[in-house]
């Protein structure tokens, strides 16, 4: 009697596992990217704060609200309106990028891989939002508009915070906290989108559908059309992009959802006339290289300058925005409520799957993380305008709150981080060793090697 052969035995799921070396080295370089930018978002909000509570105060919120536009577009905006709904859109557009890439050729391509950052962006969404409604719930409807504040990861200034503290953060966590970060933003720009639409015009929203399509159409075939000319591909696609931005904004819906829209409609690998796949990165990592600098250098840090700066009134003042519901409801949802949604969204996958930790790993590393995700400031400030309206008292409560709570956030990590950073020095080194001299640190081809015989391939 011929014995049975044996089941094929799957391999046990590692959650928070080493990624692969070219996504390793494209996620270093964003990161490198968005420590500058933080660093610059540091000091513009230094800067606003210092001009809003000096007697510079009268200068600074009259350049603020200064005005410019063509009214007869609806686009005779404030400069700090023009820094939200425009500059935020350059933001928005490498979110949508950078998210799709991930999707798509990133290694968040697999399911196992992506679902546990997405869980936890899920979490970290839900469970702020419910803390802030429960604090704030019977202060009025009003105070309520706010819930969604507290929800998104400020990723510029978290990885500013590992910059300042010297951490040697593993990739794999820094990999979780960017994609938590840029998962967290997609699903605020789609709060924004369904919660904090103004009065919405159909027959312009109907419209930009077709300047966003000739954008897409164009953005697809831009090899065929346009060849090796990158030129003549940026001439014709930002001037749709505009008119598709101009739209949405004149539709009611805020202007940022178009750039994620036009994030999307970017491919991701290169056509067959591109040579293919293996040809090299498409059009999307061409765009997010080129436009990231802009976005973290420049878009972010001028609407950080427009936003932070709030007239805090000394320490009664400060006391009297502490006290707010609405401020003690973010500032309690950023520093337990985020860190909590998403460690119980992590754990939760990792039970339901039957996964375990990285064996490099502890779960206090994944705390430290999660308590440093709960650094929430440039789509926190957005949302905190549109809940309240700019210069409102609860809008100005609410950006100290998002302030304190960022600050409180970045300081019970940096004890959790630091606590661990000799591990993660060795965890660093044997990520760069390279005993063969081949150009890829021998644990990247180890894990590569290991990850073929358990597929089969």
């Amino acid at each position: 009697m011929t014995k049975p052969s044996p089941m094929p035995v799957t391999p046990k799921l590692n959650v928070f596992r080493r990624s692969s070396y070219p996504e390793y080295l494209h996620v270093a370089t964003i990161l490198r990217k968005e420590t500058v930018g933080g660093a610059l978002l540091l000091v513009a909000t230094v800067l606003a704060l210092i001009l809003a509570n000096t007697g510079a105060s009268d200068f600074y919120y009259s350049v603020r609200d200064f005005q410019i536009g063509y009214e007869p577009w609806h686009l005779n905006l404030s400069l700090g309106a023009w820094a939200a709904d425009g500059l935020l859109a350059i933001f928005f557009f490498i979110a949508g990028l950078e998210l799709k890439r991930e999707f798509v050729a990133g290694d968040l391509r697999t399911f196992s891989r992506a679902v546990v950052p997405v869980a936890a962006a899920v979490g970290g969404v839900l469970v702020p939002a419910l803390i802030f409604t429960a604090i704030a719930f019977n202060s009025g409807p009003e105070m309520l508009r706010g819930w969604a504040i507290p929800t998104a990861t400020d990723i510029a200034f978290a990885v500013a915070v590992l910059a300042v503290i010297g951490s040697k953060l593993p990739s794999a966590l820094r990999i979780f906290l960017l994609t938590l970060a840029v998962v967290d933003d997609l699903l605020a720009i789609a709060i924004i989108a369904f919660f904090y639409t103004g009065d919405l015009q159909p027959a312009l929203l109907l419209l930009a559908i077709i300047p966003l399509g000739i954008f897409a159409f164009l953005a697809h075939k831009h090899s065929y059309l346009f060849g090796t000319t990158k030129w003549a591909a940026g001439a014709i696609l930002l001037p749709l992009g505009l008119v598709t931005w101009a739209l949405v904004h004149g539709s009611g819906i805020h202007a940022t959802v178009a750039g994620v829209l036009l994030g999307f409609a970017v491919p991701v690998l290169r056509s067959r006339r591109g040579g293919g796949p293996d040809a090299g990165p498409g059009l999307a990592e061409n765009l997010e290289h080129r436009i990231r600098p802009l976005s973290a250098g420049f878009a972010v840090p001028v609407f950080a300058f427009f936003s932070a700066g709030v007239t805090i009134g000394g320490v009664d003042g400060l006391a009297t925005a502490l006290t707010d519901p609405v401020a003690i409801g973010i500032v309690v949802a950023l520093v337990v409520g985020k860190p909590v949604g998403i460690l119980l969204a992590t754990v939760l996958v990792t039970k339901t799957t039957r996964a375990s930790l990285d064996p490099d790993l502890a779960w206090v590393d994944v705390i430290g993380v999660a308590m440093l995700a709960g650094v929430g400031f440039t789509v926190s400030l957005l949302i905190s305008e549109l809940a309240f309206g700019q210069g409102s008292p609860h809008d100005d409560h609410a950006k100290v709150a998002i302030l304190t709570g960022s600050l409180l956030a970045a300081l019970l990590a940096t004890v959790v981080l630091r606590s661990r950073n000799r591990h993660y020095g060795r965890i660093a080194d044997k990520e760069t060793l390279d005993a063969d001299n081949d150009g890829i640190p021998d644990v990247f081809q180890a894990d590569a090697a290991r990850t073929e015989r358990s597929t089969g391939r």
